[in-house]
This record gives structure tokens, C-alpha cells and sequence, in this order.
């Protein structure tokens, strides 16, 4: 018999990982916490409640770890070390995977928009025209973080027909080699069932466009209205800010959501490899050119021309490759390569570590 009691936060995603993180606080009268909201330098953070074996949300200020680098500030997913008497935030444990994207002004910052995630969800509206060149976009990002990416069509109960729908679904799928393609539509519940056993197990973070339906998407995976919801405008199917916080969530099935308000710009930041997991075939390509620093533009040899003069590899994919290296060659060459360095060798390691306790974890649930 099996004797073992979880963590009261075990559906949160603590884990024996997280907790041998915690070892150094453990003796300091503080305890487990996660971040579900941060908003203006305090935090929503979930704790055991000492009363019993459930769970009860502390309102806590996140001034001791502030940073003046945006990218070790608290955020939604993050695990922390939390003071219960004085509800006080005094450290935070290591991230296994963060989201990033360069900030919105032009600045040479990343933004960090969730932390220790396993599942990146790209929500695509099937009510506009379907823009392959953003979700590669995101996907570049999600793969960076170390996330595993798939790409949610929504709204398939605007597609007049099934055939239709299914060359939507193949073109996504032919843009997002080795990643996961749902079509669901929360009016009629087609999909939602393959998606949500999908995140059964971890945390996912819902990322789009205003006007994707992540907050309908949302409500229909927690099975009640949590996020409020604004139309689309008829004029071109964009929507307003419904999410303006980033919040995480429970899920009836296991696991957890964050919910993130619509991106307007989703700049990389230092996504090299992102962005190689999204053109894996280009690269693959590449690795099979005369010279190893071939530029596949003029030069003899290059497998990649022969591919798009054979019509192997479509224009409109060297084309978009060609634009997201450019541009994160721009942000990098702004950026500190050091704390690139430290920060990347840092993700690297815990983002092998994430995996091997998801891993474990499916192991146990099996």
C-alpha cells in the first residue's frame, strides 16, 4: 500500500524537484508558494494552508526580489520562497523554462510573460485570415522557451466546410514541424476534449492575439466563466483586451493554465534556436551545402537553393526563416552576450531537468 500523501500543491505542479529547490529555505521559517497573478510589485501566491491538507491564496509583496533586470523579476508561474507572517516574498526557486519576447519599446529588454511552463499553446482565430508568418513567430519563441509548443485553431465553427477546414489544418501543420495541431471551437465543443487531455498533466500557458479567443478558449477548458469575454470587431475580426492580468489556474482535468492578455507585437529575443526548431527542414537542408558558412543565397552547392528552385522548399518559407534570423541577429547584437550566456546555460539546465520530471511524472500517472 502506498502510504505516500501529496504536497498539497501537487496540482499546482510542485514536484520533488521544485522541493529539493526549496531545501535552503526550508529552515527559514518560510514556505512553498506559486505566483498565479502578479499586478504593480505584489503577487496572488498559492500555499499549503497550515490548518490542514488544502490550499489557500496569500497577497504578498514581491519588493525583496525585485531586479533591474526585467528578466528576474516575479512572475506568473514562478515557484517561490514566501514568508507567511508577513506575507513577503524573500526568494524565488530557480525556473525550469521562462517565455520571453524582446519588450515592446526599443529597448534592447526581454519581457518574461511566464515561468516554468511545459506546454506553449498558440491560439490562431480561424475567423481571420490564417497568418502562417506570426505563429511561426510564436513558435520560434515557444520552442525557445523550452516550453512544448502546439498551435490551437479556434473558432472552427466559422469555416463554412469540412474540406476547408481540413487544408487550414494541414497548412498549419505544414508550418509547425514536430508540433501538436488542435482545431476546436468553443461554441459547439468540437476538439476540447483531445486539448484538454492534452494539458492533463503540467502547466500550459495560452498565448495569441487579441481577438484569438484565448479567454473563451479558457473558459471552456475550466468549465465555467472565469475570464470575461468582448467581441471581435466585424470590421477585421480583431478583439480588445479581454485578459489584462496574467493568471494561473486550475484545471478540472489536472494541471494548470496561465491566461495572458492579446499580444500585439511579439518580438524575438535571442531565439536563435527557436527559431531552428521551426524551419527544421531549411536546416536540415543547410547541414547538406558544399560550404558549411554557405549564405544560401548565390553560393554553388547549396541544398537549400536547389530545394526552393525544385519547389521542395516553398518562397514563402526561406523568406520568413530569412526575416526572424535577421531580426534576432538585431536584438542579439544589442544585448549583453554575457548575460545571454549565463542565462541560456542556466535555462539549459533546468530545462533538462523539467523534462526528466515530466517524464517521471507521465511514469507514475501511467
Amino acid at each position: 500500500m502506498n502510504n505516500h500523501i501529496p504536497h498539497p500543491l501537487t496540482p499546482y505542479g510542485w514536484d520533488s524537484g521544485f522541493a529539493d529547490d526549496f531545501t535552503p529555505y526550508a529552515d527559514q521559517g518560510l514556505c512553498p508558494a506559486r505566483i498565479v497573478r502578479v499586478d504593480r510589485g505584489r503577487c496572488d501566491a498559492v500555499v499549503a494552508d497550515p490548518g490542514g491538507d488544502g490550499i489557500r491564496t496569500v497577497r504578498a509583496d514581491t519588493a525583496p526580489v525585485w531586479s533591474p533586470d526585467p528578466l528576474r523579476i516575479a512572475c506568473t508561474g514562478d515557484w517561490a520562497a514566501l514568508d507567511p507572517d508577513r506575507e513577503v516574498v524573500r526568494a524565488l526557486l530557480p525556473r525550469r523554462t521562462a517565455f520571453l519576447r524582446s519588450a515592446s519599446s526599443k529597448k534592447s529588454d526581454g519581457q518574461i510573460l511566464a515561468a516554468n511552463v511545459d506546454h506553449a499553446i498558440v491560439a490562431v482565430s480561424l475567423a481571420v485570415e490564417l497568418d502562417l508568418g506570426r505563429i511561426e513567430r510564436f513558435l520560434a519563441l515557444a520552442w525557445e522557451s523550452g516550453a512544448r509548443p502546439m498551435v490551437v485553431l479556434t473558432k472552427t465553427d466559422v469555416v463554412p466546410d469540412a474540406a476547408g477546414l481540413a487544408h487550414l489544418v494541414a497548412d498549419t501543420e505544414a508550418t509547425a514541424p514536430g508540433v501538436e495541431v488542435h482545431a476546436v471551437s468553443a461554441m459547439t465543443g468540437e476538439g476540447l476534449d483531445v486539448l484538454a487531455a492534452s494539458l492533463g498533466d503540467g502547466t500550459a500557458v495560452l498565448l495569441g492575439q487579441s481577438g484569438a479567443g484565448k479567454s473563451t478558449l479558457a473558459n471552456a477548458l475550466l468549465g465555467e466563466e472565469v475570464q470575461q469575454v468582448h467581441g471581435t470587431r466585424d470590421s477585421d475580426g480583431k478583439g480588445r483586451h479581454t485578459t489584462t492580468t496574467r493568471d494561473l489556474l486550475p484545471l478540472p482535468g489536472g494541471g494548470v493554465l496561465i491566461d495572458t492578455p492579446g499580444l500585439r507585437g511579439v518580438g524575438l529575443w535571442d531565439a536563435e534556436e527557436g527559431v531552428g526548431q521551426v524551419f527544421s527542414e531549411i536546416e536540415a537542408l543547410a547541414s547538406a551545402c558544399r560550404f558549411h558558412d554557405c549564405a544560401h543565397t548565390v553560393e554553388p552547392g547549396c541544398r537549400v537553393i536547389e530545394a526552393l528552385e525544385s519547389g521542395e522548399l516553398p518562397e514563402r518559407r526561406l523568406e520568413s526563416y530569412r526575416k526572424l534570423l535577421r531580426e534576432n541577429e538585431r536584438i542579439a547584437a544589442r544585448t549583453d552576450a554575457r548575460l545571454r550566456a549565463e542565462i541560456r546555460r542556466d535555462w539549459k539546465q533546468k530545462q533538462a531537468l523539467g523534462r526528466h520530471m515530466m517524464e517521471q511524472k507521465r511514469g507514475r500517472n501511467r
